[in-house]
């Protein structure tokens, strides 16, 4: 397969350093451009971006210049744009490109919840890719937007498709997020070392509202909705990659607790692709598990573990541990793997 180009908008961030890493060696993408913010323009990527990842800079990307976000006229052969974006902006330049004819595959908030934006986790709800076509009609745009969801989100989605057989009722959820998902600059070491901070702005509501999108059935040209409601509580916790979810579901009738570790356990997808992860979700038997320090990395970051199964103390209630890692699983490699799904079915 010959490559095709792509570009990050927002490179310099925290996600957006994310893209640069993932897609160094990527077999079917080419990075051609790096867009950031005016006062990084003209430069060096080695030169503007604090580097913070465990991993050197490709050097290929250190010595590429850092473009504006205006230059659309530039990068007519760029196919796809990841956005990385901060969601101040990320709004009106998402939809300039998308009307300009580019694919943006969108790891920001902003257009997730509109109703003509495919909300995908490819290995539960590609089918919502055909809103795609919606979208150009609707809007007239020669391009599109699709999105990934928020990255605890996604972690507890990932989770919850395979126990939608038994029939879901109510999901509860608390989470304990890593720093990493608030940026570099996001949490002062001074708030967040020997604390929990227990507020995360907007992530409730994401939380609340993304899974029923995604989990719902495509009806013609319409999303409809998963019936169940989401109650989640959000937390800071001095950790640096990898979320942690204490879930709680309660089911329409009860379910074992081996029933649900073989649903997780039989879960498997059609999703081939190079960041598609061998099992999406990974069931750990040991009963201190999962860890963000032992698991965040499984399935090279892109795969969900699960753990602690175990009766509730609720009538058909069933509560376990998920965990997955907020920036390549959550975040950069969610849209690296949406992509890759595009270009599998000619979306792009």
């Amino acid at each position: 397969m010959k490559k095709i180009k792509v570009g990050i908008l927002g490179a310099t961030g925290s996600v957006g350093q994310r893209f640069v890493q993932l897609l160094d060696g990527h077999p079917w993408f080419e990075l051609e451009a790096l867009f950031a913010s005016e006062r990084s323009v003209g430069k060096k990527y080695k030169e503007v971006a604090k580097w913070f990842l465990p991993y050197k800079m490709p050097d290929e990307a250190a010595e590429m210049v850092v473009k504006s976000m205006d230059d659309v006229s530039e990068i007519r052969d760029i196919a796809v744009l990841f956005s990385a974006l901060p969601g101040t902006i990320a709004s009106e330049v998402e939809k300039r490109y998308a009307q300009a004819g580019y694919a943006v595959s969108s790891n920001v908030s902003v257009h997730r919840m509109e109703p003509d934006v495919p909300l995908v986790i490819p290995e539960i709800n590609a089918d919502h890719l055909a809103l795609i076509a919606v979208q150009k009609e609707k809007r007239g745009w020669d391009g599109f937007i699709m999105t990934n969801p928020n990255c605890s989100a996604i972690v507890l989605t990932l989770s919850l498709k395979p126990l939608m057989r038994y029939g879901i009722k109510e999901v509860r959820v608390s989470t304990m997020q890593a720093v990493s998902g608030a940026g570099y600059a996001g949490v002062p070491s001074m708030a967040i070392l020997d604390n929990v901070i227990p507020f995360i702005g907007n992530e409730e509501d994401k939380m609340e509202s993304e899974p029923q999108k995604i989990l719902g059935t495509l009806e013609g040209s319409e999303i409809k909705n998963a019936t169940f409601n989401v109650c989640a509580s959000c937390h800071r916790v001095p950790v640096m990659d990898g979320h942690t979810e204490a879930v709680w579901v309660k089911f329409e009738e009860s379910v074992s607790e081996e029933e649900v570790k073989k649903a997780f356990m039989d879960f498997t997808t059609d999703i081939k692709t190079p960041f598609a992860p061998e099992k999406a979700i990974i069931l750990r038997e040991e009963q201190d598990r999962p860890q963000p320090k032992l698991d965040r990395d499984a399935g090279k970051g892109m795969s969900v573990s699960v753990g602690r199964i175990r009766r509730g103390r609720m009538e058909n209630e069933i509560k376990y541990i998920a965990q997955g890692h907020n920036t390549i699983r959550g975040a950069a490699g969610a849209s690296i793997l949406n992509a890759e799904v595009l270009l599998e079915r000619g979306y792009i």
